[in-house]
Protein backbone atom coordinates (compact mmCIF):
# COMPACT_ATOMS: atom_id res chain seq x y z
CA UNK A 1 0.00 0.00 0.00
CA UNK A 2 1.20 3.29 -0.77
CA UNK A 3 2.13 6.00 1.53
CA UNK A 4 -1.26 8.15 1.47
CA UNK A 5 0.59 11.91 1.23
CA UNK A 6 -1.82 14.47 3.37
CA UNK A 7 -1.75 18.42 3.22
CA UNK A 8 -3.14 20.16 6.22
CA UNK A 9 -3.99 23.85 5.53
CA UNK A 10 -4.16 25.10 9.23
CA UNK A 11 -3.51 26.69 12.70
CA UNK A 12 -0.29 25.85 15.00
CA UNK A 13 -1.06 27.10 18.69
CA UNK A 14 0.45 26.59 22.02
CA UNK A 15 -2.18 24.45 24.12
CA UNK A 16 -1.45 25.94 28.12
CA UNK A 17 -3.86 23.40 30.17
CA UNK A 18 -5.03 23.90 33.66
CA UNK A 19 -6.25 20.63 35.31
CA UNK A 20 -8.82 21.70 38.40
CA UNK A 21 -11.92 20.08 39.70
CA UNK A 22 -14.03 22.78 40.31
CA UNK A 23 -14.89 25.41 37.43
CA UNK A 24 -14.26 29.25 39.01
CA UNK A 25 -17.47 31.44 39.09
CA UNK A 26 -17.29 34.93 37.95
CA UNK A 27 -15.13 36.89 39.98
CA UNK A 28 -14.08 33.75 41.75
CA UNK A 29 -10.21 32.41 42.02
CA UNK A 30 -9.14 28.48 43.23
CA UNK A 31 -6.25 26.53 43.31
CA UNK A 32 -6.22 24.26 40.36
CA UNK A 33 -4.59 20.82 40.45
CA UNK A 34 -1.29 20.86 37.75
CA UNK A 35 -0.72 23.00 34.78
CA UNK A 36 0.87 21.53 31.23
CA UNK A 37 1.89 23.32 27.85
CA UNK A 38 1.78 21.22 24.96
CA UNK A 39 2.09 21.53 20.99
CA UNK A 40 -1.46 22.24 19.63
CA UNK A 41 -4.02 23.85 17.42
CA UNK A 42 -6.42 22.09 14.96
CA UNK A 43 -4.26 22.21 11.80
CA UNK A 44 -1.13 20.98 13.73
CA UNK A 45 -2.76 18.44 15.64
CA UNK A 46 -4.73 16.61 12.63
CA UNK A 47 -1.34 16.83 10.84
CA UNK A 48 0.18 14.99 14.02
CA UNK A 49 -2.44 12.53 14.06
CA UNK A 50 -2.01 12.09 10.25
CA UNK A 51 1.75 11.51 10.48
CA UNK A 52 1.69 9.13 13.57
CA UNK A 53 -0.99 6.88 11.73
CA UNK A 54 1.32 6.26 8.71
CA UNK A 55 0.57 9.21 6.27
CA UNK A 56 3.46 11.50 4.85
CA UNK A 57 2.06 14.98 5.73
CA UNK A 58 3.08 18.78 4.70
CA UNK A 59 1.75 21.72 6.92
CA UNK A 60 0.93 24.66 5.66
CA UNK A 61 0.44 27.88 8.17
CA UNK A 62 1.58 30.83 10.23
CA UNK A 63 3.90 30.92 13.50
CA UNK A 64 5.02 34.26 15.48
CA UNK A 65 8.25 35.46 15.74
CA UNK A 66 8.78 33.99 19.42
CA UNK A 67 10.08 30.85 21.10
CA UNK A 68 7.02 29.35 21.24
CA UNK A 69 6.99 28.66 17.26
CA UNK A 70 10.49 27.02 17.44
CA UNK A 71 8.77 24.69 20.00
CA UNK A 72 6.07 24.28 17.44
CA UNK A 73 8.08 23.18 14.75
CA UNK A 74 11.02 21.25 16.92
CA UNK A 75 7.99 18.90 17.71
CA UNK A 76 6.38 18.59 14.49
CA UNK A 77 9.69 17.80 12.93
CA UNK A 78 9.71 15.04 15.27
CA UNK A 79 6.79 13.61 14.07
CA UNK A 80 8.68 13.68 10.37
CA UNK A 81 6.11 16.32 9.42
CA UNK A 82 7.29 18.77 6.28
CA UNK A 83 7.32 22.53 7.87
CA UNK A 84 9.04 23.71 4.82
CA UNK A 85 5.78 25.99 4.31
CA UNK A 86 5.06 27.07 7.76
CA UNK A 87 5.92 31.07 7.60
CA UNK A 88 7.48 33.13 10.49
CA UNK A 89 5.30 36.51 10.63
CA UNK A 90 7.62 39.13 12.14
CA UNK A 91 6.10 41.07 15.35
CA UNK A 92 3.20 38.42 15.72
CA UNK A 93 2.89 36.02 18.45
CA UNK A 94 1.96 32.50 17.66
CA UNK A 95 -1.55 31.45 18.27
CA UNK A 96 -2.18 29.83 21.61
CA UNK A 97 -5.20 28.21 23.11
CA UNK A 98 -5.75 28.61 26.86
CA UNK A 99 -7.83 25.31 28.23
CA UNK A 100 -9.31 24.71 31.18
CA UNK A 101 -9.81 20.70 32.18
CA UNK A 102 -12.49 19.93 34.92
CA UNK A 103 -14.44 15.89 35.01
CA UNK A 104 -12.38 14.58 31.66
CA UNK A 105 -14.47 17.83 29.88
CA UNK A 106 -12.79 21.08 28.50
CA UNK A 107 -13.56 24.47 27.79
CA UNK A 108 -11.11 26.56 25.25
CA UNK A 109 -10.33 30.03 24.37
CA UNK A 110 -8.21 30.32 21.27
CA UNK A 111 -6.08 33.62 20.69
CA UNK A 112 -5.37 33.29 16.96
CA UNK A 113 -1.78 35.82 16.56
CA UNK A 114 -0.22 34.62 13.78
CA UNK A 115 -2.78 31.94 12.63
CA UNK A 116 -4.92 34.83 10.99
CA UNK A 117 -2.01 35.95 9.09
CA UNK A 118 -2.12 32.98 6.75
CA UNK A 119 -3.56 34.70 3.54
CA UNK A 120 -5.19 33.31 0.19
CA UNK A 121 -2.22 34.35 -1.82
CA UNK A 122 0.33 32.01 0.50
CA UNK A 123 -2.09 28.71 -0.76
CA UNK A 124 -2.25 29.91 -3.89
CA UNK A 125 1.23 30.29 -4.52
CA UNK A 126 1.53 26.70 -3.20
CA UNK A 127 -0.55 24.86 -6.20
CA UNK A 128 2.05 22.48 -7.13
CA UNK A 129 1.91 21.04 -3.26
CA UNK A 130 -1.94 20.60 -3.45
CA UNK A 131 -1.73 19.03 -6.50
CA UNK A 132 0.63 16.53 -5.16
CA UNK A 133 -1.14 15.58 -2.33
CA UNK A 134 -3.29 12.62 -1.96
CA UNK A 135 -5.88 14.54 0.61
CA UNK A 136 -6.43 18.21 1.74
CA UNK A 137 -7.48 19.30 5.67
CA UNK A 138 -8.83 22.28 6.34
CA UNK A 139 -10.29 23.31 10.08
CA UNK A 140 -11.67 27.41 10.84
CA UNK A 141 -8.88 28.44 12.67
CA UNK A 142 -7.29 30.53 9.72
CA UNK A 143 -9.35 33.13 7.90
CA UNK A 144 -12.28 32.04 6.73
CA UNK A 145 -11.54 33.43 2.89
CA UNK A 146 -8.34 30.98 2.94
CA UNK A 147 -10.27 28.38 3.53
CA UNK A 148 -12.63 28.94 0.77
CA UNK A 149 -9.66 29.59 -1.56
CA UNK A 150 -8.12 26.31 -0.66
CA UNK A 151 -11.42 24.12 -0.90
CA UNK A 152 -11.25 26.05 -4.82
CA UNK A 153 -7.79 25.17 -5.36
CA UNK A 154 -7.64 21.70 -4.32
CA UNK A 155 -11.27 21.05 -6.28
CA UNK A 156 -9.91 22.73 -9.05
CA UNK A 157 -7.06 20.34 -8.95
CA UNK A 158 -9.33 17.48 -8.54
CA UNK A 159 -7.71 16.66 -4.63
CA UNK A 160 -10.25 15.81 -2.17
CA UNK A 161 -10.72 17.99 0.57
CA UNK A 162 -11.81 17.69 4.53
CA UNK A 163 -13.48 20.32 6.28
CA UNK A 164 -13.36 19.89 10.16
CA UNK A 165 -16.26 23.51 10.33
CA UNK A 166 -14.69 24.22 14.04
CA UNK A 167 -15.22 26.91 15.28
CA UNK A 168 -18.36 26.63 12.89
CA UNK A 169 -19.75 29.28 10.85
CA UNK A 170 -22.49 29.93 7.97
CA UNK A 171 -20.98 28.60 4.71
CA UNK A 172 -22.80 28.50 1.05
CA UNK A 173 -24.05 25.69 -0.23
CA UNK A 174 -21.56 25.81 -3.28
CA UNK A 175 -18.34 25.74 -1.09
CA UNK A 176 -20.04 22.90 0.59
CA UNK A 177 -20.40 20.81 -2.62
CA UNK A 178 -16.99 21.05 -3.59
CA UNK A 179 -15.94 19.27 -0.46
CA UNK A 180 -15.17 15.57 -0.49
CA UNK A 181 -16.46 15.52 2.82
CA UNK A 182 -17.58 17.71 6.09
CA UNK A 183 -17.13 16.44 9.66
CA UNK A 184 -18.64 18.50 12.22
CA UNK A 185 -20.49 17.61 15.46
CA UNK A 186 -24.36 17.73 16.06
CA UNK A 187 -24.12 21.54 17.04
CA UNK A 188 -21.59 22.72 14.19
CA UNK A 189 -23.68 21.01 11.68
CA UNK A 190 -26.38 23.09 12.19
CA UNK A 191 -24.85 26.60 12.31
CA UNK A 192 -22.38 25.30 9.10
CA UNK A 193 -25.63 24.45 6.85
CA UNK A 194 -28.71 26.40 8.76
CA UNK A 195 -30.51 23.04 8.71
CA UNK A 196 -33.22 22.62 11.08
CA UNK A 197 -32.45 20.45 14.31
CA UNK A 198 -34.21 17.10 14.53
CA UNK A 199 -35.03 14.74 17.00
CA UNK A 200 -32.28 12.17 16.01
CA UNK A 201 -29.01 12.37 14.48
CA UNK A 202 -30.06 10.64 11.21
CA UNK A 203 -33.42 12.89 10.48
CA UNK A 204 -29.88 16.04 10.19
CA UNK A 205 -28.20 13.82 8.00
CA UNK A 206 -30.74 13.07 6.02
CA UNK A 207 -31.49 17.11 5.16
CA UNK A 208 -27.51 17.33 4.02
CA UNK A 209 -27.43 16.58 0.89
CA UNK A 210 -23.52 15.94 0.44
CA UNK A 211 -21.22 13.18 2.10
CA UNK A 212 -20.72 14.13 5.86
CA UNK A 213 -19.70 12.14 9.26
CA UNK A 214 -21.09 13.79 12.14
CA UNK A 215 -18.69 12.90 15.46
CA UNK A 216 -21.12 12.66 18.76
CA UNK A 217 -18.24 12.10 21.52
CA UNK A 218 -18.89 9.03 23.40
CA UNK A 219 -21.65 8.02 21.18
CA UNK A 220 -19.44 7.66 18.16
CA UNK A 221 -20.07 8.99 14.74
CA UNK A 222 -23.08 8.86 12.54
CA UNK A 223 -22.04 9.15 8.41
CA UNK A 224 -23.81 9.73 5.35
CA UNK A 225 -22.35 8.14 1.91
CA UNK A 226 -22.26 9.84 -1.44
CA UNK A 227 -25.24 7.37 -2.54
CA UNK A 228 -27.20 8.73 0.39
CA UNK A 229 -26.58 5.66 2.42
CA UNK A 230 -26.74 6.22 6.29
CA UNK A 231 -24.98 4.44 8.98
CA UNK A 232 -23.35 4.65 12.76
CA UNK A 233 -20.34 3.70 14.22
CA UNK A 234 -20.64 3.08 17.98
CA UNK A 235 -18.12 4.95 20.62
CA UNK A 236 -15.99 2.79 22.73
CA UNK A 237 -15.92 2.49 27.00
CA UNK A 238 -12.76 3.85 27.98
CA UNK A 239 -11.62 5.87 31.16
CA UNK A 240 -11.97 9.58 29.92
CA UNK A 241 -8.77 11.79 30.78
CA UNK A 242 -8.68 14.55 28.36
CA UNK A 243 -11.07 15.31 25.54
CA UNK A 244 -8.41 17.99 23.61
CA UNK A 245 -7.39 16.76 20.08
CA UNK A 246 -10.01 13.90 20.23
CA UNK A 247 -12.13 15.74 17.00
CA UNK A 248 -8.70 15.60 15.35
CA UNK A 249 -7.50 12.67 15.83
CA UNK A 250 -10.71 11.32 14.49
CA UNK A 251 -9.96 13.80 11.38
CA UNK A 252 -6.35 12.48 10.99
CA UNK A 253 -7.47 9.05 11.13
CA UNK A 254 -10.56 9.29 8.66
CA UNK A 255 -8.48 11.19 6.36
CA UNK A 256 -5.62 8.73 6.59
CA UNK A 257 -8.16 5.33 5.75
CA UNK A 258 -9.65 7.53 3.52
CA UNK A 259 -6.34 8.20 1.43
CA UNK A 260 -5.84 4.52 1.36
CA UNK A 261 -8.81 3.43 -0.37
CA UNK A 262 -11.23 2.21 2.58
CA UNK A 263 -14.28 2.94 2.03
CA UNK A 264 -16.43 6.03 4.55
CA UNK A 265 -17.79 3.19 7.00
CA UNK A 266 -14.03 1.56 7.28
CA UNK A 267 -12.53 4.75 7.53
CA UNK A 268 -14.96 6.17 10.26
CA UNK A 269 -14.66 2.96 12.20
CA UNK A 270 -11.03 3.58 12.40
CA UNK A 271 -11.65 6.81 13.28
CA UNK A 272 -14.10 6.20 16.23
CA UNK A 273 -11.22 3.56 17.61
CA UNK A 274 -8.49 6.43 17.25
CA UNK A 275 -10.44 9.05 19.00
CA UNK A 276 -10.95 6.28 21.91
CA UNK A 277 -7.89 6.07 22.50
CA UNK A 278 -6.68 9.71 22.63
CA UNK A 279 -9.02 10.87 25.33
CA UNK A 280 -7.29 8.55 27.68
CA UNK A 281 -4.25 10.50 27.88
CA UNK A 282 -4.13 13.83 28.58
CA UNK A 283 -2.74 16.52 26.08
CA UNK A 284 -4.03 16.86 22.45
CA UNK A 285 -1.02 15.16 20.63
CA UNK A 286 0.18 13.83 23.28
CA UNK A 287 -3.02 11.40 23.63
CA UNK A 288 -2.51 10.63 19.87
CA UNK A 289 -1.88 6.91 19.36
CA UNK A 290 0.41 4.82 16.40
CA UNK A 291 -1.17 3.20 13.99
CA UNK A 292 -0.46 -0.33 15.74
CA UNK A 293 -2.26 0.66 18.96
CA UNK A 294 -5.26 1.55 16.98
CA UNK A 295 -5.07 -1.32 15.49
CA UNK A 296 -4.34 -3.78 18.15
CA UNK A 297 -7.63 -1.75 20.26
CA UNK A 298 -10.15 -2.51 17.14
CA UNK A 299 -8.93 -6.38 17.28
CA UNK A 300 -8.96 -6.82 21.28
CA UNK A 301 -12.07 -4.98 21.39
CA UNK A 302 -13.97 -7.12 18.49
Amino acid sequence: MAQAKITVIGSLNIDMVTETDVMPQQGETLIGNAFSSFTGGKGANQAVACARLGAAVTMIGCVGEDAMAQQLRDALGAENIDMTYVKTVPYKATGIAAITVTEGDNRIIVIPGANHCLLPEDVLALKEVIAASDMVMLQHEIPLETVEASIKLAHSLGIPVILNPAPAVRLPEQLLAQLHLITPNESELAIVTGLERKNTPESLLEQYPNPIVMTAGSSGAYYKGANGELGHIPGYKVEVVDTTGAGDTFNGALAVKLSEGASLQEAAQFAVAASALSVTKLGAQSGMPLRHAVEAFIKQSN
